[in-house]
């Protein structure tokens, strides 16, 4: 399925709604729930299968989406501010909270469940300078390169990639 070019047309998630997505451990969508489905713009049978970056933007850096697999492939919860990409090729803004799902028996992560809500805006805000710059990071030198920025900035405010988003 080709990708949509990006538009600069905003979707908005009213303050009750949310977002439910499952995946397979490799990221393919098991289920959506009928509002996701709505905002994403595709049909149901277009997601069931697709890869979950179906909907990521272009403008979201890299690094987010590493730190986010590297957790939950650990077994965290892992939360973000994430920009998605709707087919026609509009915009909507989350607050993701991903979490893996475990086999009862096994405890072997089996996929993952994505509930998705509307960010509070001042707290957004406070989100896009930092995205703006780690994204011009990874055109310059790559992921490793935006990692090094967020590292650092972490490390200055001493916290981790979590509590970071949990305080701003």
């Amino acid at each position: 399925m080709r990708r949509p070019e990006p538009i600069a047309r905003e979707r908005f998630l009213k303050e009750d709604e949310i977002l439910v997505s499952k995946t397979d451990r490799r990221g393919k969508i098991t289920y959506g729930n009928e509002r996701f489905i709505e905002i994403s713009g595709y049909s149901e049978e277009e997601l069931l299968g697709a890869p979950h970056s179906i909907i990521r933007h272009p403008d979201m850096p890299k690094v987010v989406f590493k730190i986010l697999w590297d957790g939950i492939q650990k077994g965290n919860e892992i939360n973000a501010y994430v920009k998605n990409l709707a087919k026609d090729g509009s915009f909507y803004w989350v607050f993701a909270s991903v979490t893996p799902s475990f086999d009862p028996e096994s405890n072997a992560i089996v996929g993952y469940f994505s509930v998705r809500r509307a960010p509070e805006s001042p707290k957004l805000e406070k989100v896009l300078p930092l995205y703006d710059s780690l994204l011009k990071a990874e055109q310059r030198g790559g992921v490793a390169a935006s990692e090094a920025i967020l590292d650092e900035m972490l490390k200055k405010e001493g916290v981790s990639y979590d509590e970071f988003i949990h305080s701003v």
